[in-house]
């Protein structure tokens, strides 16, 4: 049955625009993204399908296009749109970190490292350059690896810290094969990249690590 046919009450479009978006299931979300499902199903049923065949959202958002098309009913016009819709939400969480200090948005810097991160299938090492007063001036990623390796050269982090004239920064990683906890090496790289951008007067606030939905602070652990 076609969702036109619901009752107007159950429709997805309908319950957000009454209820908000926090109240629709995940299927139920994508319905809306997806505004139409195929022949025999429905758009909530399409939902359902993209998520079971992905795993999860993060397997979904992560998705290349080769893949994200296996689907009936999904192709590269829904898989722009997708992209588009996870690149405004990162640019709409950055302007909020250029306008308000960071450590008053921990939430926000941690959601906006896993949608610039979680998806990735590489290793990435990525920095958050701040002002003064905390404010995002830039984010990059500066080192690029494998599935489980990315070299990191202190140097390099702090030239770009220099570059960008911040008095701090946020480390961000990813651990696309697993768990967020920081192995030996991440700690001890932590040590040498604080004492190395101490030596320039840049504070380290933090380092983040990103594996799909969680995150690992090093601050929030008395590491930092």
């Amino acid at each position: 049955m076609a969702i036109s046919d619901w009752p107007e009450d159950q429709r997805p479009r309908e319950r957000l625009i009454v209820h908000g978006p926090q109240m629709l299931s995940d299927a139920e979300l994508l319905a809306v993204f997806l505004r139409v499902g195929v022949s025999g199903k429905s758009a909530v049923d399409l939902g359902r399908d993209m998520i079971a065949h992905f795993g999860s959202l993060n397997g979904l958002f992560a998705a290349r296009l080769t893949e994200f098309g296996k689907l009936k009913g999904l192709g590269s016009a829904k898989y722009a749109q997708l992209q588009a819709v996870m690149e405004l939400a990162r640019r709409a969480i950055a302007e909020e970190l250029r306008t308000g200090e960071t450590l008053g948005s921990p939430q926000a810097v941690r959601t906006y490292l896993q949608l610039l991160l979680a998806r990735r299938p590489y290793e990435s090492f990525a920095v958050l350059f701040l002002d003064v007063k905390n404010r995002l001036i830039a984010a990059e990623e500066l080192f690029r690896g494998t599935l489980t390796h990315a070299s990191v050269y202190p140097r390099e982090v702090v030239k770009a810290a220099l570059a960008h004239n911040a008095a701090a920064v946020i480390l961000a990683h990813n651990h696309p094969s697993g768990s967020p906890e920081p192995s030996a090496a991440d700690k001890s790289l932590t040590r040498a990249l604080k004492q190395t951008l101490a030596l320039v007067d840049v504070r380290l606030l933090d380092h983040l690590i990103v594996a799909g939905s969680l995150a690992y602070s090093f601050a929030e652990h008395g590491e930092i």
